[in-house]
């Protein structure tokens, strides 16, 4: 007669909830231990729920597409056979969410009342935070404690805009909007009314959104509706390209002795290491040491502020079997070496192929690079990946000739040439610092060591 509840996990640091998007087993399956249930997706990443018993899935607790905060029930597991489903629906209504948090509301404003002993501010104010929305508006139980603490009441909270699914109001949001709040109580305590304010805004000013032009379909479109994943990566890049002037520098880099020297040694490497020794992690091994004499790309604007990072935290932007993307990230990847660095990077790629990338594999990146030359494209300008103020494309490695300035006169030669680019956030880093963490990336590259030693 045992009963086992599935619990929605946390998936990282910062993350307070997630949506379920599919559910592998339905009510009546039998379990193995470590068998996929659920599918779910946060803001970050995708992921499954293994289960950590073997029996029978006799009930789900919330529907796909639902967004449960970390810590709820999601599903009820019978470990024995034969348990009378009566018995299940009793731990099924005192699991539901809304009943347990209802319930310690009015416990709590109870309490207070007779604490104080009929005290106006207790009385009056305490209702009016915990009202009933009058719209059908999720609000995550971290953004409530929040608006709580801050004396919000519903009607003031429902007006506040949300960046979540649907209008979803995130802490993010809140916070914002608790800062605009003071600032602006501020000002109206510290001029007359009649007086407009002119003091100058702590923070940078919004971009204004542009208004999207109204699409028609015609006959014989075909229409296709963008995953989940899809819709979040184009509300990024939009964003991105709002926040942030792009700008962007290229340079073109003899590669020649680096992809000797990768041709030289990656058999062996393989053998010993038992890992692929691709370009990627040479790469990142010399755009995290130029990201050491050039602070400034390894940054991010916080307002009218540029916070220098002590972390290089270098994001690999890959490319999904679906067609979408995702940015694993390489922590502290100026302490690495070559075997560490190309190890984390044929990890992280198996990961990401096989959607098995965790929130803390792609959270915290500092720096991001992306490998344009992957599909032949020569160069491109990539867009900033947030909150971040640069990012490396790298192009294709081809064969070019050029010309060599050797003591006994200059001479064309075929020689492996890439174009390097790089897309900047022209707020914080100007046009010298971009060329000249450029001009080190060359550096570095073109005075490779066909000798070294890995």
């Amino acid at each position: 007669m045992a009963k086992f509840e599935v619990i929605m996990p946390k998936l990282g640091e910062s993350i307070i909830e997630a949506t379920i998007t599919k559910w592998l087993k339905k009510p009546g399956d039998t379990i193995e231990e470590d068998d996929p249930i659920v599918e779910i997706a946060t803001d970050k990443v995708d992921s499954e729920i293994p289960s950590a018993v073997e029996g029978k899935l006799v009930k789900v607790l919330f529907n796909e597409g639902d967004v449960v905060p970390v810590g709820e029930i999601i599903a009820i597991i019978e470990t024995e056979p034969g348990e009378a489903t009566e018995d299940i629906e009793e731990t099924i209504e005192t699991s539901k969410p809304e009943k347990p948090l209802e319930e310690s509301k009015e416990s709590n404003e109870s309490q207070d009342k007779k604490d104080s002993k009929g005290t106006k501010t207790q009385t009056k104010e305490e209702p009016q935070q915990e009202a009933v929305s009058s719209s059908d508006r999720f609000y995550s139980p971290l953004v409530k404690n929040i608006a709580k603490t801050e004396g919000i009441g519903q009607a003031e909270l429902d007006k506040v805009s949300g960046s979540g699914k649907d209008g979803r109001l995130t802490k993010d949001d809140l916070m914002a909007y608790l800062k605009n709040r003071d600032v602006k109580a501020t000002a109206a305590d510290q001029k007359p009314a009649v007086q407009p304010t002119q003091e100058k805004p702590e923070t940078a000013p919004a971009a204004p959104r542009a208004a999207a032009p109204a699409v028609t379909a015609g006959a014989g479109d075909e229409i296709v509706e963008m995953d989940r994943m899809r819709k979040l990566i184009a509300d990024h890049m939009v964003m991105s390209v709002q926040v942030s002037p792009h700008v962007t520098s290229y340079i073109e880099v003899d590669v020649t002795n680096m992809v000797r020297w990768r041709d030289k040694v990656k058999d062996d490497f393989l053998k010993r290491e038992k890992e692929k020794l691709t370009f990627t992690p040479i790469f990142i091994e010399a755009a995290a040491q130029a990201l050491k004499d050039f602070p400034g790309v390894n940054a991010s604007v916080d307002g009218y502020k540029t916070i220098l990072r002590k972390n290089i935290n270098i994001g690999m932007a890959a490319a999904l079997p679906n067609g979408n993307l995702i940015v694993p990230v390489i922590k502290n990847a100026d302490q690495k070496n070559l075997i560490g660095l190309a190890k984390d990077v044929n990890s992280l790629a198996n990961k990401a192929r096989n959607n098995k990338l965790e929130p803390d594999d792609i959270s915290g990146g500092t720096f991001t690079i992306t490998n344009l030359g992957t599909f032949g494209s020569i160069t491109g300008s990539p867009i900033i990946n947030q909150p971040q103020v640069a990012i490396l494309g790298l192009g294709v490695i081809k064969k070019k000739p050029a010309v060599l300035e050797l003591p006994e006169g200059d001479v064309i030669a075929i020689r492996h040439m890439i174009i390097l680019s790089l897309s900047y956030d022209h707020r914080t880093v100007d046009g010298a610092l971009g060329g000249q963490y450029l001009q080190k990336m060359q550096q570095l590259l073109e005075n490779f060591d066909v000798n070294r030693v890995v």
